[in-house]
């Protein structure tokens, strides 16, 4: 107790009591993360402009200028670029390609039985997903449709296709995949629903950013836009937009009608968010950085001399770069443009004085690597993965490398159980529907279903530094069991271990009768000839 408070408590006790009450209070009150990050006391966290909100508040209703913005940096920031690339070129590449793996175990088949099967399922599937005929616009095969998605995906924040049907003459299946950009999946009026209300005649619990849920926040259908929210007609106001609400599983097959690709972040979230969102802010401050060294550089390597007369001339300057009559800029007597070995006159009285720009060029690549390793970190992607150089060590190039291949695992992962595989399976039901694949009770029972439905989907293979030693730890762990040599195949070059098997059968029987022939062929040259006649040595 300080002097203050012995001298309040002998004069006012009851005030000294209540003091005491509150210091207890405010002693129990900073305690914890009060003192740390959550203090609202201490000078150091005084300047931080804090606000939370619900996911709608923190996300949906900042979507519109995230998803810009990241288009934008996409467009004209390298950095962005590169990394957007680098994620969809390491995760999808040239398309996920299924492998079918039937589980004859459970549907009582035989390994041969069960190999013909999956041949068959793979060429059927080849018939529909190697054309653009599986493109609701007919441009892209669905391998296409993969790197599309995917990189729709981490501009937007999330990707959205609707599974169509079309018959098409002389395509055998009639699955169309219509692959629209996030921002038609939009409330209809672009107004949020947050109450129950009427919508042309439909009762409607709730509609944020076109994503339509339930009284219990199950989602139930996705309101779309006929027009892009940015186009140039709707923003002239020329044609009204019309919004068609799709519903999220068919209500009689329970067969899903569209696909939202989404990471969720937050429990309630109904939207994603652009991969670039973190980092967006340091993106465009990296981008200013190197236009303003790239001037700074360009301005510093010109050479340019002005000369100060003393009498008015009319006459064309010496030296100048362009005539008057193709300059590119529009004229402008008060301005003077620098150019490399350029003369310019300049009237009498005046002078100027040529800028000499100072800018620090030699620390540019050690900041530029500073704040790139920050953003790395955010995107997961290495620093030396995004930048493409490992130059630092092996050791360090394998970190980075085995680091970058568990952000694309997991990716891939999910972008097969979400986009890959639900397409497979409802291009399988119809394939079974018309008779094309023979899968007796598969519209019967589920678990037959999904047991003709099993499939993996193989992407790129994983980087190697060191093709020797990686198959030999390869190797080491398919016969430790750590793992499996159809896991170590899919890995180390992105196919198939029973493919490979078949086709070195195939191979090494081929290699038998091709090495029959020519030992045949061998053993009739080297024999020698028998000679007619008596004994060569016996005179006649």
């Amino acid at each position: 107790m300080g002097m203050f408070d012995s001298l309040l408590t002998a004069i006012a006790p009851e005030r000294a009591v209540k003091r005491a009450a509150a210091q207890s209070a405010i002693r129990a009150i900073n305690s914890g993360y009060s003192n740390y990050g959550a203090s609202l006391h201490k000078k150091s966290m005084r300047g931080w402009t804090w606000h939370g909100g619900s996911p709608k508040e923190d996300i949906e209703d900042n979507l519109r200028v995230l998803r810009e913005r990241s288009r934008d940096a996409f467009m004209g920031v390298p950095l962005a670029t590169g990394a957007i690339k680098t994620m969809r070129t390491n995760v999808v590449c040239g398309g996920l390609t299924p492998t079918p793996q039937i589980d004859n175990a459970f549907l009582g088949i035989s390994d041969e039985e069960a190999q013909k099967i999956n041949a068959q399922i793979a060429r059927e599937f080849g018939l529909w997903a190697n054309k653009p005929t599986c493109d609701a616009d007919r441009l892209d095969n669905f391998y296409m449709l993969q790197q599309l998605v995917f990189t729709g995906f981490l501009l937007n924040g999330d990707a959205v296709a609707v599974l169509q049907n079309k018959k098409s003459p002389g395509v055998p299946y009639d699955l169309r995949l219509r692959i629209i950009e996030a921002d038609r999946l939009c409330s209809p009026s672009f107004m949020d629903v947050l109450s129950p209300c009427e919508i042309n005649g439909r009762h409607v619990e709730k509609i944020v950013q076109g994503v339509e849920t339930d009284a219990e926040g199950m989602v139930v259908a996705y309101w779309i836009c006929d027009r892009h929210p940015l186009a140039s007609t709707a923003a002239a106001g020329l044609a009204a937009s019309h919004w068609t609400r799709v519903e999220a599983y068919g209500a009689k097959t329970g067969r899903q009608n569209i696909l939202c690709l989404m990471q969720r972040d937050r429990a309630g979230q109904v939207r994603g968010v652009p991969l670039l969102a973190p980092v967006l802010e340091s993106l465009k401050q990296l981008g200013r950085f190197t236009d303003a060294e790239l001037t700074a550089a360009v301005v510093s390597a010109m050479f340019t001399v002005f000369i100060k007369k003393t009498d008015q001339s009319d006459e064309i300057p010496f030296g100048e770069m362009l005539p008057p009559e193709v300059q590119v800029d529009a004229p402008d007597k008060t301005s003077v443009e620098l150019a490399p070995g350029a003369f310019i006159d300049l009237n009498p009285g005046e002078d100027v004085q040529f800028a000499d720009p100072k800018h620090p060029t030699t620390g540019f690549e050690a900041f530029m690597n500073a704040i790139v390793k920050q953003m790395a970190a955010a995107l997961e992607i290495p620093s030396e993965v995004l930048y493409k150089q490992f130059s630092t060590s092996y050791s360090a190039a394998r970190g980075a490398l085995n680091e970058f291949w568990r952000t694309t695992g997991m990716h891939r992962d999910w972008f097969a159980d979400y986009f890959c595989q639900p397409v497979y399976e409802t291009w399988f039901r119809e394939a079974v529907c018309k008779g094309r694949i023979k899968a007796p009770g598969f519209l019967v029972d589920p678990a037959v279903a999904a047991a003709y439905m099993n499939c993996t989907w193989n992407g790129p293979a994983r980087t190697n530094l060191n093709p020797k030693d990686e198959a030999a730890a390869a190797q080491m762990r398919v016969n430790s069991g750590f793992s499996t040599a159809a896991q170590e195949t899919a890995q180390m070059t992105g196919g198939s271990y029973e493919a490979n098997m078949r086709q070195r059968k195939s191979e090494a029987a081929l290699k038998r009768e091709v090495d029959e022939i020519a030992g045949a062929q061998a053993q009739q040259q080297t024999a020698v000839p028998e000679r007619d006649g008596g004994d060569p040595g016996k005179d006649e």
